[in-house]
């Protein structure tokens, strides 16, 4: 399993809370096309107007096509902050409770 973390930076609290919602709503249709992914995990920090997408690949090779997906993606507005970094690992633990 691998992942791909995006870091956003400069949000809104209040437009952090909706993206999240937004993506909520849509993720039982399944990730947007390109998106091979296995699961997402968002984390927010509406009073810095910060947040991380972690996003989990089955292989290197859905993570690279992801990665190009969401790397040409664009946020809809400047109220959700912009994308400051993007880092891949490989998932060495995955443990949910």
């Amino acid at each position: 399993m691998y992942a791909r973390v995006a870091r956003w930076e400069g949000a809104e609290g209040e437009a952090l809370r909706r993206s999240a919602e937004e993506i909520s709503s849509r993720a039982a249709s399944g990730p947007p096309e390109g998106v091979p992914a296995k699961g997402l995990l968002m984390l927010v920090d509406p009073d810095s107007g910060r947040s991380l997408a972690v996003s989990l690949f089955e292989t290197m090779e859905d993570l690279r096509q992801g990665d190009e997906t969401l790397n040409a993606m664009s946020p809809g507005g400047d109220d959700v902050g912009r994308r400051t970094s993007v880092e891949t690992y490989e998932v060495a633990v995955d443990i949910r409770l």
